[in-house]
């Protein structure tokens, strides 16, 4: 078992989206048009595209959204040169975070993601000095819908799957990276509903956040990273519970 609760961390990501839709929408954008730029703008042929398609699906991006992101990014190989950098540092009270960024300039977004770790009192760190603290992992969530943790579990090993996180509510599937495509087809032919699906940078090990006002910092550097234009995913080794995400 995964030993920590995935679900809280999608509760909160549910309200920065549902609080910051234009923002989301538009940063789902920039990944499909980078992923058609790169491998054309076939879904079916392009692996990386259609992943982006599916995670702007689950976050209801209109479809002439979608539509009009691949067009532009399969039109034209002189516009939107995006490039993905991934920064690595700690937060406050040793938490470590990865800071996955879709850009066109990363002179840009180095200094701005830099600021942001010195304002609220993190460090960034160098190429590596977190990294192996996290694996690359299909992350699917869907809605427990009232089966038991048994039940998902012998769900979890019948879609290749390799642990469950289980709560009333959500059931978090985990799997290798290159599992992530077979596992969400298989989920939807057993007609499952998906919450969430992605390919996330997941902690091997959790850290236990000392107290609340640790917790309030932490939570403050996230959500000001997340609120950079250039910044796609922001993922921790936090322990925390619950009600301290929501305060």
């Amino acid at each position: 078992m995964a030993g920590h609760s995935h679900s809280a961390n999608i509760a909160r990501r549910k309200g920065a989206v549902d609080a910051k839709r234009g923002k989301v929408f538009s940063k789902l954008a920039r990944a499909i048009i980078s992923a058609a730029r790169q491998g054309g703008g076939d879904p079916d042929a392009n692996l990386k595209l259609r992943y982006a398609v599916d995670k702007a699906k689950a976050a209801n991006v209109p479809k002439d959204t979608i539509e009009r992101a691949i067009l532009r990014g399969s039109g034209s190989k002189d516009s939107d040169a995006f490039e993905e950098v991934v920064y690595e540092g700690y937060a406050p009270g040793g938490i470590a975070l990865m800071v996955a960024c879709l850009t066109d300039n990363r002179h840009r977004t180095s200094p701005d993601v830099k600021h942001i770790f010195d304002k609220v009192g993190g460090n960034l760190g160098a190429p590596g000095s977190v990294a192996f603290l996290f694996t690359l992992r299909s992350v699917i969530a869907v809605e427990t819908a009232g089966k038991s943790e048994d039940k998902w579990t012998e769900v979890a090993l019948e879609i290749g799957a390799d642990d469950v996180e289980y709560e009333a509510e959500t059931t978090v599937l985990y799997g290798a990276a290159t599992a992530f495509l077979p596992m969400k087809a298989a989920l939807e032919k057993l007609g499952a509903k998906t919450v969430q699906a992605e390919l996330a940078y997941v902690p091997q090990n959790r850290v236990a956040v000392a107290d609340r006002e640790s917790a309030r910092k932490l939570l403050k550097l996230i959500e000001t990273l997340e609120d950079n234009d250039d910044v796609q995913n922001v993922y921790a080794n936090y322990d925390m519970p619950a009600e301290w995400m929501e305060e």
